[in-house]
């Protein structure tokens, strides 16, 4: 199950916390879609506990959209990372 908080200092947080599957992207990119246009917003990915490949793909598109990715665990990380720049053969 999927928690989202929602928070604002300067900048809107939202907290994710337990399992983020494929099917909690539409809900998060919904919360998203309604912030105004030039609000910085930002991912706190510290309590998830669980994600898939759909998720880390969502997650990349957000960070390229300009939307902060913190406390993002290092698996996470390197795996955003790897689809944003694919191992050349």
């Amino acid at each position: 199950m999927l928690r989202i908080e929602r928070s604002a200092n300067g900048q809107v947080m939202f907290t994710l916390s337990g399992r983020m599957q494929t099917e909690g992207i539409e809900q998060v990119r919904q919360l998203l879609a309604v912030e105004p246009p030039g609000q910085r917003l930002a991912i706190n990915l510290r309590d998830v506990t669980l994600i898939n490949q759909e998720v880390v793909a969502f997650l990349a598109e957000c960070e390229a959209k300009g939307i902060e990715l913190e406390c993002c665990p290092l698996h996470v990380r390197s795996w955003i990372d790897r689809l944003k720049s694919p191992t050349e053969s």
